[in-house]
Parts: C-alpha cells; sequence; structure tokens
C-alpha cells in the first residue's frame, strides 16, 4: 500500500469487512484518518494491523517517512509508532523501522 495509498484517503475499510471491523471503523475512523485509539487491546491490534498495512514488507523506512506516514492517518504519529513497535507490528533498529508483522495481502 505504501505512502502513496496512504495520501490516497488514508486508511479505508476493506470492501469485505466484517460486520466487527464495519463497527470498529465507524467508531474509530473517519474519512481515512483515526480519530481516537481504542481504549480496548483487542480493537486496537486490529486497527493497527491494518495502520501497519500501510508499509510493503520488505521495506526499510527512515523515521521521518514513518513519522509522514503516520501523520496522515493520526494525530499523535509518535504514539501510533510506538503501538507499532510494541505490538510487534514494526521493528525499529537505528532509526529504520520495517514492517515485521501483521496481516500481508497476498
Amino acid at each position: 500500500m505504501g505512502l502513496e495509498a496512504a495520501t490516497g484517503g488514508g486508511l479505508a475499510m476493506p470492501p469485505d469487512a466484517d460486520p466487527e471491523t464495519e463497527k470498529l471503523f465507524r467508531a474509530f475512523v473517519r474519512d481515512g484518518r483515526i480519530v481516537a485509539m481504542p481504549a480496548k487491546y483487542s480493537r486496537r491490534r486490529v486497527l493497527l494491523d491494518y495502520v501497519a498495512r500501510l508499509f510493503e514488507p520488505g521495506v526499510r523506512y527512515p523515521e521521518k517517512d514513518v513519522n509522514d506516514m503516520l501523520s496522515l492517518v493520526y494525530d499523535d504519529f509518535a504514539e501510533l509508532r510506538r503501538f507499532l513497535v510494541d505490538e510487534g507490528f514494526m521493528t525499529r533498529e537505528y532509526a529504520v523501522y520495517w514492517r515485521s508483522g501483521g496481516t500481508v495481502d497476498i
């Protein structure tokens, strides 16, 4: 998906979303942007999985690029970046990030 997709509208509800995912997006995402981070752990993990899909597997991103991409979908991009790393969706080493978890579309 990458930066191009994020600039084209941010997070989009998948066309084949189940009712629970639809409910999650209706509650926490407006116009492709996260309006609030879910307090419930399981909901937050599902939302983070969709955020992680903005990053291509196998690509290494400088921190500035990660911040730029995340700022397109959430005001507190630093918090979102920490969540992604803490929950194992991304790995960080020397200010370089790469996707290390989450769902991969094939």
